[in-house]
C-alpha cells in the first residue's frame, strides 16, 4: 500500500512539474554578466545551480536518492532564505545618489553611458524597501516543486491536506510572501483549489539575532565590530577599483566614494537578479573590480553574521536546538508508530542561515577574512554567493534504515557532509554526539543576556 501511495504521489508531481517545465522552456534564456558569480548575497540561486537555467524544475534524482534502498524518509527540516527582493530603502538612497552623480557629472561617448544618461530611468523607489519581487515568488514556487519531487513521501498532497507539514516564517513581508509562494507551488502540483495557506510567524527562530542582547550591543550597534570592513574601504584594492570606475565615467576621483562604487555593483546585481537583464551599469565594473566589491561585502557578512565574532553564531542556538528537537520528535513518533509530522518548512533570511552554518562548522577557512589578506582569500570557503544566494536552503532529512536512524544534509539541493564526518548519511546518534557540546549547552539566555551595567560601551 505504501509503495502504491508513493507511486501515485510521484506520478502527480511528475506530471504537474512537466507542465511547468514546458512553459518555462518557452522563455528565452537570459545572457549573464561576466561578474555574476561575484554578487554575494544579492546573487541568483541559478548561479549555484546553473542547470536550472535550462530546466527550472530539474532534479538530479541520483543526488537525492536515499542512502540505501532499504531507507524510508521520516522527516524533513528545511531552513530557506527568502526569494529575490527589491533593494532596501537604505540601498535605494545609495543608488539614487549614484544615478544623480552620473547624470550630472559623467562624460564620454560610450553607448552604455549614453543609455544610462538618456534612457535608463531610476525606477527603484524607497517604498520598495526589500519587498519580494515576482522572481522571488517563482524562486519559492519552483523550489517547492523540486523538493516535492525529491522527497515525495515527505511533501505530498496527503501530508499537506493532513496538516502534517509545518510552515514557519520570519515576520518580514519578504519571508511571509516567500512561504506563501512555496505553498502556491505545492498547491499547483496537486491542483488544490480550496485549501487555506497556513503558516506561523516565529521571529525567535527566524530572527533570533534581534532577540540576542549581546549580539545587538556588541556587534549590531557597535561601530568597532566591523573594523575590517572600514579598513578595507581604505585599502589599495578598493582605491584601485574606485579610480577605474571614476575614470570610466570621467568623474574626478575625489567625488567617487567607496559607497558610490558599491552602488554601481548593487545596480548591476539587482537588475540581473530582479529582471534577468544585463544592466548598462554592469559596464562600470570589470572582473577584478567585482571581486574587490564582493570581498568588501564578504567582510561585512563574515564579521557580522559569520565566524568574525563568537556571538554571531551563538545567537542561532534557538534554531539549532529546534532543528534537533524536531528530528528527535519525529524519530520518537515514528518508532511508536504514531502520526509523524513529515516536514518543517522555515523561511528566514541570509542572516538566519549564516550564523547557523557557522555554529555547525561549515565553510570555515583556516585564516579569518581581514582587510589585509584579500589576495590570499581568492579560494576561500566563505563565499556568500555560493552559501546564501536568494532562496538558499539547508535541508535535513531523517531516514529509518533497517531500524537505524540516519541523517542526510542538503545545502542548496546538493548533499553535503557534516564537518569532520566522512559519511553523507551518518547515524543520527553519531551526528548528535558530534554536536553534543552544543546540544547540551548553547543556552540562548546564557549566551545572549548581558548584565545591565555592561550595556554601555560594550567591548567585543
Amino acid at each position: 500500500m505504501k509503495s502504491n501511495c508513493f507511486l501515485v504521489n510521484f506520478t502527480v508531481v511528475f506530471l504537474s512539474i512537466t507542465m511547468v517545465r514546458l512553459s518555462f522552456s518557452l522563455l528565452a534564456r537570459p545572457s549573464m554578466p561576466a561578474i555574476a558569480h561575484y554578487f554575494g548575497t544579492k546573487g541568483r540561486y541559478e548561479e549555484v545551480n546553473p542547470h536550472l537555467l535550462n530546466d527550472i524544475v530539474f532534479v538530479n534524482t541520483s543526488l537525492v536518492a536515499p542512502p540505501s534502498p532499504n531507507c524510508n524518509a521520516v522527516h524533513m527540516v528545511s531552513v530557506i532564505r527568502h526569494g529575490t527582493r527589491y533593494p532596501t530603502t537604505k540601498n535605494v538612497k545609495k543608488l539614487s545618489r549614484l544615478f544623480d552623480l552620473v547624470v550630472s557629472d559623467a562624460s564620454g561617448s560610450a553607448p552604455w553611458l549614453n543609455h544610462i544618461k538618456n534612457t535608463w530611468k531610476m525606477w527603484y523607489t524607497e517604498d520598495m524597501d526589500g519587498k519580494l519581487v515576482e522572481k522571488g515568488r517563482d524562486d519559492h514556487r519552483h523550489l517547492a516543486m523540486r523538493l516535492a519531487k525529491s522527497f515525495p513521501t515527505l511533501i505530498s498532497e496527503e501530508s499537506l491536506s493532513g496538516n502534517r507539514i509545518d510552515f514557519i516564517t520570519s515576520s518580514k513581508h519578504r519571508c511571509v510572501d516567500s512561504i506563501k509562494a512555496f505553498q502556491e507551488g505545492l498547491h499547483k502540483i496537486w491542483d488544490l483549489q480550496d485549501m487555506d495557506y497556513k503558516h506561523y510567524v516565529d521571529d525567535s527562530l527566524m530572527r533570533f539575532f534581534d532577540h540576542c542582547e549581546r549580539f545587538v550591543n556588541s556587534v549590531e550597534n557597535n561601530k568597532t565590530a566591523l573594523n575590517e570592513v572600514h579598513r578595507f574601504k581604505s585599502s589599495r584594492e578598493m582605491d584601485a577599483a574606485r579610480r577605474k570606475i571614476a575614470n570610466r565615467l570621467q568623474i574626478p576621483y575625489n567625488q567617487f566614494s567607496p559607497e558610490m562604487a558599491e552602488a554601481a555593483y548593487f545596480l548591476c546585481s539587482y537588475e540581473f537578479a530582479i529582471k534577468s537583464e544585463i544592466s548598462p551599469w554592469c559596464n562600470l565594473l570589470d572582473e577584478s573590480d567585482a571581486q574587490v566589491l564582493e570581498y568588501k561585502s564578504e567582510l561585512k557578512q563574515y564579521w557580522k553574521r559569520g565566524y568574525g565574532h563568537d556571538i554571531n553564531s551563538k545567537s542561532s542556538c534557538p534554531l539549532f536546538h529546534d532543528i534537533f528537537e524536531r528530528l528527535d520528535k519525529a524519530a520518537h513518533d515514528y518508532r511508536l508508530r504514531e502520526v509523524v509530522k513529515t516536514a518543517t518548512i522555515q523561511v528566514g533570511h541570509g542572516e538566519t542561515l549564516l550564523p547557523l552554518l557557522s555554529l555547525m562548522g561549515f565553510f570555515k577557512d583556516e585564516k579569518p577574512l581581514t582587510a589585509e589578506n584579500f589576495s590570499q582569500q581568492h579560494n576561500r570557503k566563505f563565499r556568500t554567493g555560493q552559501i546564501v544566494p536568494y532562496a538558499a536552503n539547508l535541508v535535513f532529512i531523517l531516514y529509518e534504515c533497517s531500524d537505524e536512524l540516519r541523517v542526510q544534509l542538503f545545502h542548496n539541493e546538493k548533499p553535503i557532509p557534516f564537518p569532520n564526518m566522512n559519511q553523507f548519511a551518518p547515524l543520527f546518534e553519531t551526528v548528535k554526539m558530534h554536536y553534543s557540546k552544543l546540544l547540551q549547552g548553547c543556552d540562548f539566555k546564557k549566551e545572549c543576556d548581558m548584565p545591565q551595567k555592561n550595556l554601555r560601551n560594550t567591548e567585543l
